[in-house]
């Protein structure tokens, strides 16, 4: 795994991280995956898209997934997205439909790309960034945990007014890496089919963001997915 494409910001946290032996172990277990016939997604090129698209410095909002998506074709390296031609994902539909009725003139696309939040300061991370192909949480406990714990608390540290927005327990893992006097913290259930309705519905998570961002002289998110 390569970090030639990330912003250059993050390339200490990544090169320090990567010297430590959990993050050897990462790659050792990816590597034996791979060779005992097994799929990883999203592909190795994609592992660290998240951070291609997003720097630290330009980081306003952070939204916390789980693990990549699992199926064929799916997984593109956000949380949450997948590329244009894939059926949108049922966690994704019921995003929509929040910002649909959160957000003044949202249409819902017809598609699950998602970047141009991404574009916009939204760092769209996934606590595990690899998965086995139709294994869900299968690299849940590889290590990918303590890497995403360093990426949360650089964060954290070292920017203020960031946006942290957790959806299910593996995202509330993450509060104590966060700093809640200098940051905004919207925790809320995740926006499955299996939870959304207890919960998620109604959260306002995102006119809340852009209010908080606006208050802090920030520019707010235009959620709006293009065609």
């Amino acid at each position: 795994m390569n970090f030639n494409q990330i912003q250059p910001d993050w390339l200490p946290i990544f090169e320090h991280e990567a010297s430590k032996p959990y993050y050897h172990k990462i790659e050792a277990q990816i590597s034996l995956d791979s060779a005992n016939g097994n799929i990883i997604f999203p592909p190795e090129n994609q592992i660290f898209e998240a951070f291609k698209f997003t720097s630290l410095q330009n980081t306003k909002v952070v939204i916390l997934g789980q693990d990549p998506y699992h199926g064929e074709r799916e997984a593109n390296g956000l949380c949450f997205s997948v590329n244009k031609g894939i059926k949108v994902p049922p966690s994704l539909r019921n995003i929509y439909k929040e910002l649909a009725s959160d957000i003044n003139h949202f249409k819902i696309p017809n598609h699950g790309n998602i970047d141009n939040w991404a574009k916009q300061g939204v760092l769209l991370l996934n606590t595990s960034l690899t998965v086995i192909k139709d294994q869900a949480n299968s690299h849940s406990k590889i290590g990918w945990h303590q890497f995403t714990n360093k990426i949360i608390e650089t964060i954290s540290n070292q920017k203020e007014h960031v946006v942290f927005i957790l959806w299910g327990k593996n995202a509330h893992d993450k509060m104590e890496f966060i700093n809640p006097n200098k940051h905004l913290v919207l925790k809320g259930v995740h926006p499955s089919p299996l939870s959304a309705s207890r919960g998620f519905f109604g959260c306002k998570h995102f006119s809340k963001t852009n209010d908080y961002l606006v208050s802090k002289n920030l520019s707010p998110i235009n959620w709006q997915i293009d065609a």
